[in-house]
């Protein structure tokens, strides 16, 4: 039998990060999954997982606090001692878009201990764990994805913080890259467009025009389950010696045009 594979998808149980969970489970592995809401509350996402025959664990746990980190590190070292792969997914829209003039540090801090101090730190913890193993179990086999988003270079002025916290953790990325290259520890930064999701559609009308415009040179919104299958290629190791790498997926949207 093939060795059990496990992951930690952070935010799994909806939008980008379900679409993830849904691919890593069709191939088999095993999932750790954490968010904001109790368990009872993520029951459907969670047994519709389960039903492609993996285990799924889930841990309520705000990133933000590093309370809630430690937490959930623990949780998940005690039950797996190390995960093959870690994907840092959950992350946060302002509250209120506010013009970059106007915007306040209340939702500064809050996007940002949310989108970029959570799953640097978290990262950090998990490196570590997924070190330890490989010292003493050459064969076990480590990776990390970032999803970050398009928006860690382009720039919208009615979400500044968002951008600020995107373009952080596309750095995050590259660090964590360079630091664990010699060890065998690939790191990936993916970055999704404007895909279908609850965060993106309380601007959908405003998308849908865009779009038809052509903001998105294939003219149409992606899907999470996009995002997930290029992630589950990356961990299944079908991008070889290219640790570091931006993978967008976007539509061609962050292509340079005249």
């Amino acid at each position: 039998m093939p060795t059990p594979r496990t992951a930690l998808v952070t935010g799994g149980t909806r939008g980008i990060g379900l679409g993830i969970a849904r691919a890593l489970a069709r191939e088999g592995w095993d999932l750790a999954i954490c968010g904001l809401r109790d368990e009872a509350d993520v029951a459907a996402p969670l047994d519709e997982l389960r039903a492609a025959g993996v285990t799924v664990h889930y841990v309520a746990a705000d990133l933000a606090r590093a309370h809630d980190r430690t937490h959930l590190v623990e949780h998940v070292r005690t039950r797996y001692g190390a995960v093959n792969a870690l994907v840092n997914n959950a992350g946060r829209a302002p509250r209120v878009r506010a013009d970059l003039l106007e915007a306040g540090e209340d939702s500064f801090e809050d996007v940002l201990r949310g989108n970029l101090q959570g799953p640097y730190f978290l990262t950090q913890a998990i490196a570590r764990d997924q070190l330890a193993r490989r010292r003493v179990e050459s064969t076990f086999t480590a990776s990390i994805v970032f999803i970050t988003s398009v928006s860690a270079e382009m720039a919208s002025v009615n979400r500044g913080e968002y951008c600020v916290s995107k373009a952080g953790l596309s750095m995050a990325a590259r660090l964590f890259a360079v630091r664990l290259a010699e060890h065998g520890i690939p790191v990936y930064e993916v970055r999704p467009g404007i895909i279908a999701t609850d965060m993106t559609a309380a601007a959908r009308e405003s998308y849908d025009r865009r779009i038809a415009e052509g903001l998105v040179p294939e003219r149409r919104w992606g899907q999470p389950e996009e995002v997930g299958r290029v992630v589950a290629a990356l961990l299944r190791g079908d991008v070889p010696y290219a640790t570091g790498s931006i993978i967008n997926v976007d539509g061609g949207m962050s292509v340079p045009r005249l």
